[in-house]
C-alpha cells in the first residue's frame, strides 16, 4: 500500500512543480497558481530526491527522518499537498507532536481547507491542548451565522467529544456556547454532553427549560423524552405537544413508536391511522400497521396496508426499514388463503441483499413447489442457489431436508441429513434437524442419540435438552427424567416461553396440576402460542374448568386453526368448539 501511495503522491508533487515551471513561461504565471491555489516552484534535482528519500525511508521504518525531510521539503514549497504528506507520516507512526506542527503548518497554507482545519482540531483535542483547539472552535462559531449556527454547534460538539475527560468537555463545551444560549441548538448540545458527562440531573434540568423557552420546537422536545426515565411521563409529554400541534410528524410518529414499547397496541394503531389520514401513503404507517394487523390475525387489513407499502416503493429499496419482512408476510397470508401464485409472486421480490430474508424467500418457495407436486423442481432451485458461505449453505441443506419431511419422505430426508453431516461434521444445526426427523419417523433411539450429541458438543445450548424432555414428556414415559434435562434447559433460558411450556407439560404428566398450571400460564402470558394454548387448556379441562378451557381453545383456534398440537388435543379429548 505504502508503494502504491507513493506513486499516486509523486505524480501529483511533479504536477506542481512542473505546472509551475510552465507557467512561469507564460505573461502572466501568477494567474493559473492562483486559480489552483498553489505555489510556484521549480522542479529541482533536489527537490526531487528529497521527496524520494522521504517516501523509502517511511518504507523502511525510519519514521522521524521521513517526517522531517518531507517537514522541509513543505516548508521550502509551501505546498498544501506536501504539507499534508508531511502530517499524514506523522500520524502514521503516532509522532503526534510533529504531526501537530506539520498539520498547523498545512493549515497556514491551505487556510481554507476543510480538511485541514478538521484533522488539526482532532490532534490538538487528541494531545489536550484545550486552550489551543477552544480558539479556533470559537473562532468557528463567531463566524458562523443563523443559517449554518445549528451545524457549527453540532460540529464543536462532536469535536469535543473525542476528550476522555467527560466533565471537561461538558464544561468547555457550556463555555464555548455560552453566547449562543438563545438556540435551541446550543442549549441542547449542553444537555446532550452533561448526559454524557454523567450528569443526568443537570441534563434533565437544561432539556426541561429548553421545551419550556421553546415549548413548539420539536427537536426540544424529542431530546427531552429521550433522557426521561419515565416512559408514561414521556408520553404525556408527548401527548400534550400533539394537543397543540396535532399535524407534527415525527412527534406523533415518535408517540406511536412509544405506546408500541409500552405495550399499548390499539393505542398505537390509531396514532399510525392518524399519520395515514394527514400524510397518505406514508411508508411507515403503512409498514407499522400491516405488521400490528399481521400479528393480531387480521390478515386481510394486513394484506391492504402491506400491498400498499410495497406498492410506495415503486421496485427501489427501502433503506429505513426491511421492507422483505413486508413481503415475507404477505407471501405466509397468501399461502394461508392457498394462494400459491401470488405467494411466489411476493416472495420473488424479496432482494438478494436481505441475505437472511433471501434465503428464507426461496426456501419457502422451493417448499410452494413441492405442496404443488413439483419436488423436482423444488430441489432444484434450492442446489442453484448460491451462497457465501457454509452457514448459508447449511440453512439451504436444512431447507431441502424439512422440505422432503413435510411432503413424507422421512427416510430420504434422513439419508439427506446423513450426507450432508460427511461434510459439515458434527454441525448442531444438521443434527437437530436429523433428531426432529427421526422424531416425526418414530425412530425414538437415533433422535435421543442425535440431541445427545448435541449436548456434548454445545452443553450450554437450552434446545436439545428441552427438546429430549419434551419428547419423553409427551410419551409420559421417563418423567423423571424427562424433569431434569428440562429443568437444565429452563436453568440456560429462564425466560423461553416454549421451554417453559415443556416445563409446564412435564409437571402435568407428573400430576402437578397446580404447578403445571402456574408455568404454563407464565409461558402464555410471554407468547400467546397456540401449541401453549393447547396445553394449558388440558390442565384447566384436567381440573375441572371446561367453560375456561374452551374459551382459550377457540381463541387459539381462530388465530391458528392448523395448529397441529392443538388439534390432536381437540380429537384426543372428544371437544367440539
Amino acid at each position: 500500500m505504502k508503494k502504491i501511495f507513493l506513486i499516486l503522491t509523486l505524480p501529483l508533487t511533479l504536477h506542481c512543480v512542473s505546472h509551475a515551471q510552465s507557467a512561469s513561461n507564460h505573461a502572466n504565471p501568477h494567474s493559473s497558481a492562483k486559480t489552483q491555489n498553489l505555489p510556484l516552484v521549480y522542479l529541482t534535482e533536489e527537490i526531487l530526491f528529497k521527496y524520494l528519500s522521504a517516501e523509502l525511508a517511511e518504507q523502511r521504518g525510519n519514521s522521524f527522518a521521513a517526517y522531517s525531510t518531507m517537514m522541509t521539503i513543505a516548508r521550502s514549497s509551501r505546498d498544501p499537498r506536501i504539507a499534508r504528506r508531511a502530517a499524514e507520516m506523522a500520524m502514521n507512526s503516532k509522532l503526534t507532536v510533529e504531526a501537530v506542527k506539520a498539520t498547523q503548518f498545512w493549515v497556514e497554507v491551505d487556510p481554507a481547507s476543510e480538511e485541514a482545519a478538521q484533522v488539526l482540531l482532532s490532534l490538538l483535542l487528541i494531545t489536550n491542548q484545550t486552550d489551543e483547539a477552544k480558539k479556533i472552535l470559537a473562532k468557528r462559531l463567531a463566524n458562523s451565522n443563523a443559517a449554518n449556527l445549528g451545524s457549527v454547534i453540532a460540529q464543536t460538539q462532536r469535536h469535543l467529544a473525542r476528550i476522555p475527560d467527560r466533565a471537561r468537555a461538558a464544561s468547555l463545551l457550556k463555555e464555548l456556547l455560552e453566547p449562543y444560549r438563545n438556540s435551541v441548538e446550543a442549549q441542547l448540545a449542553i444537555a446532550k454532553s452533561a448526559l454524557d458527562a454523567g450528569k443526568a440531573s443537570d441534563a434533565m434540568k437544561e432539556s426541561r427549560d429548553v421545551v419550556s423557552k421553546n415549548p413548539q420546537s420539536e427537536l426540544a422536545v424529542l431530546s427531552l423524552i429521550q433522557m426521561m426515565e419515565d416512559k408514561n411521563e414521556a408520553l404525556k409529554v408527548l401527548a400534550d405537544f400533539l394537543q397543540k400541534n396535532p399535524k407534527s410528524r415525527d412527534i406523533r410518529l415518535t408517540y406511536a413508536r412509544l405506546l408500541l414499547e409500552l405495550g399499548k397496541v390499539a393505542e398505537a394503531k390509531k396514532e399510525f391511522k392518524t399519520l395515514l389520514q394527514q400524510v397518505p401513503q406514508e411508508q411507515t404507517s403503512l409498514y407499522a400497521l400491516g405488521l400490528l394487523a399481521a400479528q393480531s390475525g387480521e390478515f386481510t387489513e394486513a394484506e391492504n396496508y402491506l400491498a400498499a407499502y410495497i406498492k410506495t416503493l415503486n421496485g427501489n429499496r427501502d433503506p429505513e426499514r426491511d421492507s422483505s419482512q413486508a413481503l415475507m408476510v404477505l407471501a405466509q397470508i397468501a399461502e394461508d388463503k392457498n394462494d400459491l401464485p401470488t405467494a411466489v409472486k411476493w416472495l420473488e421480490q424479496v432482494d438478494s441483499s436481505a441475505q437472511n430474508n433471501f434465503l428464507t424467500a426461496v426456501i419457502k418457495r422451493a417448499h410452494i413447489k413441492a405442496k404443488a407436486g413439483q419436488l423436482a423442481e423444488a430441489r432444484q432451485l434450492l442446489a442453484q442457489t448460491s451462497t457465501e458461505n457454509d452457514e448459508d449453505k447449511i440453512k439451504l441443506l436444512i431447507g431441502e431436508a424439512q422440505l422432503l419431511r413435510d411432503i413424507g419422505k422421512l427416510n430420504e430426508s434422513l439419508q439427506f441429513i446423513e450426507e450432508a453431516l460427511q461434510r459439515f461434521t458434527d454441525n448442531t444445526d444438521l443434527l437437530y434437524e436429523y433428531a426432529m426427523v427421526a422424531e416425526k419417523n418414530s425412530q425414538l433411539e437415533l433422535m435421543e442419540q442425535s440431541l445427545r450429541k448435541i449436548i456434548a458438543l454445545t452443553p450450554n445450548n437450552p434446545h436439545p435438552y428441552n427438546a429430549l424432555g419434551y419428547m419423553l414428556a409427551d410419551r409420559n414415559i421417563r418423567l423423571k427424567e424427562a424433569h431434569e434435562l428440562i429443568s437444565k434447559a429452563v436453568a440456560l433460558a429462564p425466560d423461553d416461553a416454549y421451554i417453559l411450556d415443556s416445563m409446564g407439560w412435564v409437571e402435568f404428566r407428573m400430576g402437578q396440576l397446580d404447578k403445571a398450571e402456574e408455568i404454563l400460564r407464565r409461558a402464555y402470558g410471554i407468547k400467546p402460542d397456540s401449541e401453549i394454548a393447547a396445553h394449558l387448556g388440558e390442565v384447566l379441562w384436567t381440573k375441572g374448568r371446561n367453560d375456561e378451557a374452551k374459551k382459550l381453545w377457540r381463541a387459539a383456534a381462530s388465530k391458528d386453526p392448523k395448529n397441529e398440537t392443538l388439534k390432536n388435543t381437540l380429537q384426543r379429548l372428544r371437544i367440539k368448539l
